[in-house]
């Protein structure tokens, strides 16, 4: 009998994991956050010519959409910081067990989600 398996995980049979997802946007939002970063200074910048452009963005993020822009913002700088902290921990060497990589996983995806709605709230001086 000859196999026809293939030799690796095909994107078509490929079982997607916690630990993937987490890696994928781990370097999603490591991108999205180098560009906020960038935005955030030349939004800064735009002081020196002059408040009528800094208060063009400014009634930009008091919008609806602003609103939700910043807190995709935030949640972005929520989901990296947790992840970096997991990545920490790994490069340790703990952590490795399947067990553990779903378990941190998840706190990853759901304390970001967490960590965006304090934010929101302190921003709100609900705290």
């Amino acid at each position: 009998m000859e196999n026809k398996t293939p030799l690796s995980p095909h994107i078509q049979i490929y079982r997607w994991h916690i630990s993937s997802l987490v890696s994928i946007c781990h370097r999603i939002t490591g991108i999205i956050n180098i560009l906020v970063i960038t935005i955030i200074c030349l939004w800064a910048s735009l002081l020196l010519l002059g408040e009528s452009n800094y208060t063009a963005i400014n009634s930009l993020l008091d919008s609806l959409i602003g609103k939700f822009i910043i807190l995709g913002i935030t949640w972005s700088f929520s989901f990296q910081a947790l992840s970096e902290i997991r990545h920490l921990i790994m490069d340790f060497g703990y952590g490795f067990e399947i067990k553990i990589t779903k378990i941190t996983g998840l706190i990853v995806i759901f304390g970001s989600l967490i960590l965006t709605i304090v934010f929101y709230l302190i921003g709100k001086k609900f705290f």
